[in-house]
């Protein structure tokens, strides 16, 4: 592929840069990347060892201590020119991200955007770190706070977005005066090699120093370890399942890091007697078979009133039924593969243990393959008839399966089946009823991170904060105030009067 070339991508790969040189380790495995595409062979890419890391966070360490020291907006100048980078390369990364991913073309060039977005939100935010000043108690004195870099961000992303989520992190940090050390998905380490590779052009052409963006590819058994045990970094960000997500808490907090975990999201979608459903079902559709069903956000359950049900179900089969399903680079299609075989056994298990609970396959569920179907990782987009309570139900199968769910009372009892799985990530409900939606939004209403009315559960804006509560782990990146895990806060009180009052009006004489 001609973009492999114009994005610096070879046959053979090193998996460690510390900003402008690779290592060239080449004893420590192999991964030779595959497309869900079209079965075929992309690229090899050589797996760091124990001793790259090292000199990654040394070079980070050392890059930080000059990065702290640079004024914020000149910082922001920086990564605006990140963002001016991706620009001209957007539609090339698109295409890699799309390719070596599975996802569809637009949603790779919609990943891409998020990059360039949140390059633009950084820079604004570059000025506006800001603290507050408080009244002190005690005479000629003045009080306040601020923000003042934090270190390095260790960042561990997932497959689903092989590069957005590491900008959201790595753009603030950058910003707020961190260095950050990169281990992307060893499903998809070719767009961050890409990345990478951009970002050595801005670092030259600042002459900035080596450790300011780092990269580390290998197994999560050693590098992955390393990292949620290095107390080096004080803050690490993971993305990925709740089972990785518990034990990278469990390691961080053990030696008093902060941690930022975006963990899995089992996310429902209320329809209420008064939703606009001419709104709803696109929303769903593209909620629930989007990235084929490989996004944290996508719709896994659906909860509709009994009064509307076979009417919702029928109009949903028919829109599944003219879902066109192959190459994600044809933007004709709007269903690409699943990532690899291990999904798709994934996929086709979750629908048979649905079944075996009480649940009625409505649609979908088949693995394709023939003419049209280059790799066997297409399948069909299942819907499927079940009950709140299934344990299938209550899990987070990460394909395109969508759970419908029947309730009959008020707007409380679907809240409560919306509230009821150990997932707080994302969360909606279509309605033209005000009292139902304030009170789906109020302190009684969804207990999730993200909260819609009449939009769905996918697709959020960098703008605001990104996360979840409960088993997606409580963690915030991106947008409004989220750049403040980024940073250490220190409250500072200057004594400019001659006396030397204590506060809480305590008297101390020698």
């Amino acid at each position: 592929m001609d973009i492999l070339n114009k994005l610096g991508i070879k046959e053979k790969n090193f998996g460690s840069s510390t900003g402008l040189e690779w290592n060239n380790t080449t004893d420590q495995g192999e991964l030779k990347i595959t497309s869900p595409v079209d079965g075929k062979h992309i690229a090899s890419v050589y797996q760091s060892s124990d001793e790259d890391y090292e000199r990654a966070v040394a070079k980070s360490q050392e890059a930080f201590k000059y990065w702290r020291t640079v004024p914020a907006p000149r910082r922001g100048e920086i990564v605006r020119q990140i963002g001016l980078k991706l620009r001209e390369y957007k539609d090339d990364l698109a295409s890699l991200v799309s390719y070596e991913m599975g996802k569809s073309l637009q949603e790779g060039k919609g990943e891409v955007q998020e990059m360039i977005d949140i390059c633009d939100f950084a820079v604004g935010l570059s000025r506006q770190l800001y603290g507050f000043t408080m009244h002190s108690e005690r005479p000629d004195h003045r009080m306040y706070d601020q923000y003042q870099p934090l270190g390095i961000v260790g960042i561990i992303s997932s497959f689903n977005f092989p590069v957005a989520v590491w900008a959201w992190n790595a753009m603030i940090a950058t910003v707020c005066g961190d260095t950050n050390v990169w281990k992307p998905s060893s499903k998809v380490p070719l767009s961050a090699i890409a990345v990478q590779n951009l970002l050595q052009d801005v670092i030259r052409e600042n002459d900035l120093p080596e450790g300011l963006f780092t990269l580390i590819i290998g197994p999560g058994a050693t590098i992955g370890e390393n990292m949620l045990n290095d107390k080096r970094m004080p803050l690490i960000s993971v993305t990925g399942s709740t089972e990785i997500g518990r034990h990278a808490n469990e390691a961080v907090a053990s030696r008093f890091g902060r941690g930022i975990m975006e963990l899995g999201g089992n996310n429902a979608i209320i329809l209420t007697p008064e939703a606009d459903l001419k709104m709803a079902i696109p929303s769903i559709v593209f909620g629930a078979v989007g990235t084929a069903g490989q996004r944290c956000t996508s719709t896994r359950r659906l909860i509709i009133h009994e009064s509307i049900y076979d009417h919702v179900k029928e109009t949903l089969v028919k829109a599944y039924k003219k879902l066109k399903i192959g190459n994600p680079l044809d933007e004709n299609n709007h269903v690409g593969p699943l990532i690899g075989k291990a999904s798709v056994e994934m996929f086709r298990l979750a629908i048979k243990k649905a079944e075996a609970e009480g649940g009625k396959l409505l649609f979908g569920g088949e693995i394709l393959n023939g003419e049209g179907y280059e790799s066997e990782c297409y399948i069909r987009p299942a819907i499927v008839e079940a009950k709140n309570e299934y344990e299938i139900v209550q899990e987070e199968t990460f394909a395109p399966i969508l759970y419908l769910i029947k309730y009959s009372g008020d707007v409380e009892e679907a809240i409560e089946l919306q509230n009821g799985v150990v997932q707080g990530l994302s969360s909606a409900i279509f309605t033209n009823n005000m009292r139902e939606a304030e009170r789906f939004l109020s302190a009684t209403g969804s207990d999730c991170g993200i909260a819609n009315v009449n939009l769905g559960t996918s697709g959020a804006e960098i703008g605001g904060a990104f996360g979840g509560e409960k088993e997606t782990g409580g963690g915030r990146e991106s947008g409004s105030d989220a750049w403040k895990v980024y940073m250490r806060r220190q409250t500072n009180t200057i004594n400019y009067g001659r006396e030397l009052p204590l506060a809480q009006g305590l008297k101390f004489e020698v």
